[in-house]
């Protein structure tokens, strides 16, 4: 699917961020939809069916969260970047946790959200199935043979490692929040602290430098992105 066949929903009440948006990623081949509120972008989002939605926590009215909520409940799982101006990580936590695929914040460079777009639309289209093999950089892991490779250099990983990795590999360049890993993995009572340790010890064996990641990328306050290059 070309950009020309994208169609972007962008839901935000402030005018010259939705004219930055229109021509920025028009210039990128994209049909742009917008809407200045949350009802508008209801009744967008049953005529035109967007493939994908920018979405502004901070609307009147019905907020961002509320809304995600209302399309997540209905069973609308078109991708949802986060535009978010907010400095708490909670909020942006609480959009991840009800459905967001991703989140940019305000001021943010162009494109830094493409890049975001393009990752959010590469889950949507692509086709069921993990492939068998993912690599990025010198780091490979073979899903079916469970074997993850440096620079052709077998690494032995632990149970737990592994499935961190896995779950980053199957989720590869999106966020995922501290609270989704733990509850894969483990269940929802379980310590953050505990994911940590375990990063730390995965980085330790896959990162040339573990104190500056090359792969495994930490969004402060919100959890860790496998980047992809």
């Amino acid at each position: 699917m070309t950009n020309s066949n994208v169609r972007i929903l962008v839901v935000d009440d402030e005018p010259p961020i939705r004219k930055l948006l229109r021509v920025g990623l028009a210039s990128q081949g994209y049909a742009i939809s917008e809407a200045p509120s949350a009802k508008v972008a209801i009744d967008l989002m049953q005529q035109e069916k967007p493939d994908l939605v920018l979405l502004d926590l901070g609307l009147p009215g019905m907020g961002g969260h509320d809304l995600l909520r209302r399309w997540r409940d209905e069973g609308v799982d078109v991708p949802v970047v986060i535009l978010s101006s907010r400095t708490d990580e909670a909020g942006i936590v609480s959009a991840l946790e009800l459905g967001a695929d991703d989140y940019v914040t305000k001021p943010f460079g162009m494109n830094e959200l493409v890049a975001r777009i393009r990752v959010a639309l590469r889950h949507k289209f692509q086709q069921q199935g993990e492939k068998p093999v993912f690599q990025s950089g010198d780091l490979s892991v073979d899903l079916v043979k469970r074997i993850v490779k440096v620079e052709d250099r077998e690494v032995k990983l632990s149970p737990k490692e592994y499935d961190i990795l896995r779950i980053l590999v199957q989720h590869a360049g999106k966020v995922l929040t501290h609270h989704f890993i733990l509850k894969q993995i483990w269940d929802d009572s379980t310590d953050v602290q505990y994911l940590r340790v375990y990063v730390r010890q995965l980085r330790q064996k896959i990162e040339k430098t573990p104190d500056q990641p090359r792969y495994i990328t930490t969004e402060t306050g919100v959890g860790y992105r496998l980047r992809v290059e």
